[in-house]
């Protein structure tokens, strides 16, 4: 296994600290993300430097060798580099994680119109599901996390440790391509089968489609004919004209609005979304920090997209 050098990091404020969670704060990471990070240098110098079973924390003997080490080379690090640090630290970009549909078609408005109220905002856009943004979040390997908002908690996040703000209130709406006289060409009102272009089993977005159609009997009459976890991905099928899809109206505005796609249903059909941009309350990464107290001074109406 290789050393990463944070790791040495980790070492020497825990050594400082004798206490995980506070050393955590220290290095802007979650408990268990650093204790995890120590755990990796152990296995990675093939001794154990931690002794655990005390309160606060003491390093064993081969810890306590292994400091100085570990110290020299952080200091030389840090008297190598802080010059070219000071200035990374003054531009340092916030990571962000993002539901691909939001990364793609939303992100962009959206930051643009943030940084008309605060300023330039250097940030670095991760698009993944749902699912392994939230895995990020919670590891502390992120700084924010752009994901819809989930009424039925099935993310199960503590509005305590995860806080968020509210930014966007949008719909799925179902599409389909146009017959020859602007029409749907597959109407959901129609009684026979209708090509049905969905979400995968553990997307979002598919089991927000889900909710809408549990109890009513166009479940039954929507025949699967492809299948992707991405929004974009089924606005490619319905733009060729293989069926009806759900996808978020910021992602087909431009589509609707020239008639290369319309609504195969009317708004009964509609499912509400509703974005949040949420952060981890055990991260005090100054920029982050920053970043929310003047997010909280501006009007709400401002953070809407």
């Amino acid at each position: 296994m290789n050393l990463e050098t944070k790791w040495l990091e980790d070492f020497v404020a825990l050594a400082s600290t004798r206490s995980f969670s506070a050393s955590a704060r220290q290095r802007h990471v979650t408990q268990p993300a650093f204790s995890r990070r120590i755990r990796s240098l152990e296995q990675a110098v093939g001794v154990t430097l931690v002794d655990r079973s005390t309160t606060p924390v003491d390093l064993t003997p081969e810890g306590q060798l292994f400091l100085v080490t570990a110290r020299n080379i952080v200091e030389q690090l840090n008297e190598s580099l802080g010059h070219l640090r000071g200035l990374a630290m003054a531009n340092e970009a916030l990571d962000i994680v993002a539901a691909h549909s939001l990364a793609l078609s939303f992100y962009p408005q959206w930051i643009s119109r943030l940084q008309q109220g605060l300023g330039e905002l250097p940030t670095r856009l991760v698009a993944m599901n749902v699912g392994d943004a939230i895995h990020v979040l919670r590891e502390g390997n992120c700084d924010l996390m752009l994901a819809y908002y989930d009424p039925y908690a099935s993310m199960q996040l503590d509005t305590e440790v995860f806080p968020s703000f509210s930014i966007g209130q949008v719909k799925m709406l179902p599409v389909s391509l146009p017959d020859p006289r602007g029409r749907p060409r597959f109407p959901l009102e129609v009684q026979e089968s209708i090509p049905y272009l969905a979400y995968t089993q553990g997307a979002f977005l598919g089991r927000s489609v889900r909710m809408l159609l549990k109890n009513d009997p166009l479940r039954m009459r929507l025949r699967t004919v492809y299948e992707t976890a991405m929004a974009e991905g089924l606005k490619g099928m319905v733009m060729q004209g293989m069926g009806v899809a759900w996808i978020p109206d910021f992602c087909i505005r431009q589509e609707l609005k020239d008639g290369r796609v319309v609504r195969a249903g009317g708004e009964q059909w509609d499912v509400p979304l509703e974005i949040r941009l949420y952060r981890c309350s055990l991260v005090h990464k100054p920029g982050v920090e920053k970043l929310w107290r003047q997010m909280m001074k501006l009007p709400r109406d401002f953070l809407q997209a």
